[in-house]
């Protein structure tokens, strides 16, 4: 019944964490691709391409379920996944969905016409790839009007999270907010966009005030999956076994995961 967890690196544990927490009976197989992170300054069809070969990776191990917790992944490579390359028997997911919904108070298979919305301003905070994708602004356009977005690609931020430099990090955080902040000086809400975020949050916090909400999507994409998995168990797959696999070095990915979610993590050879 094993779900599978994707993401290009450290990042999509956060989401991991919160669907473990949501989910504690669903055995969950995470698949981290260091080995080619960040993918945020990566085209598309390489981002489509590599993330095609962590998914297949992940239904090899008996998960039927793969979510994308990627933002790039999601941006990038998802619709053309959906459209032309994803069988009947499989499903992949993105975590885009709840956060659209979670700011527009919708469901996503509302195709009623876009109205308004209580926040107008919106800062979204994403890798160069997803900003480049325009995925987030197209999808809040498609149920909302007259939201303000301004995007700030956030270079440099993953990189510094996968190399272990929290320090780095940090400083990175507060300059992209600086930076955002010039152009919109208050804004309402903050969209964490890339599951790497939510280990700086607190740093996003402090930089953006106490006025700014801050959206992550760790937990609203656990209450989504539950309600998915509530509705279509058959996608539970066929995986009894949690593990973590990564491209890269399973020592140093260990380490750097267990750094940063203070927790210890033991990684294998994908």
């Amino acid at each position: 019944m094993a779900v599978g967890v994707f993401d290009s690196g450290l990042g999509g544990l956060t989401v991991l964490d919160a669907v473990s927490r949501a989910l504690p009976e669903v055995p969950f197989v995470y698949f981290g691709d260091n080995a080619h992170a960040p993918y945020g300054v990566r085209d598309a069809d390489d981002i489509f391409n590599l993330t095609c070969a962590a998914v297949e990776r992940l239904w090899s191990e008996g998960c039927d379920l793969v979510i994308l917790a990627c933002n790039t992944a999601s941006a990038a490579a998802l619709r053309r996944m959906q459209e032309s390359w994803i069988p009947d028997d499989k499903r992949v997911l993105g975590v885009f969905v709840p956060l659209i919904e979670a700011l527009t108070e919708r469901q996503w298979g509302d195709n009623s016409p876009p109205r308004e919305v209580a926040v107008k301003h919106v800062a979204l905070f994403a890798t160069p790839a997803t900003v480049a994708s325009r995925a987030f602004q197209r999808e809040l356009a498609f149920r909302a009007i007259g939201v303000d977005v301004e995007a700030q690609p956030c270079g440099g931020v993953v990189d510094a999270i996968e190399q272990g430099d929290e320090i780095l990090a940090e400083a990175l955080v507060r300059s992209h907010v600086e930076a955002l902040k010039r152009r919109m000086p208050k804004p309402e809400a903050a969209i964490l966009g890339c599951t790497h975020y939510p280990l700086m949050e607190g740093v996003f916090r402090a930089a953006l005030g106490p006025d700014v909400a801050v959206f992550s999507q760790a937990n609203l994409v656990a209450a989504s999956l539950q309600d998915y998995l509530a509705r279509r168990p058959e996608f539970l797959g066929a995986g009894r076994v949690s593990k973590f696999l990564t491209t890269g070095n399973p020592q140093s990915v260990s380490d750097k995961a267990t750094q940063f979610l203070r927790r210890p993590i033991r990684f294998e050879a994908a």
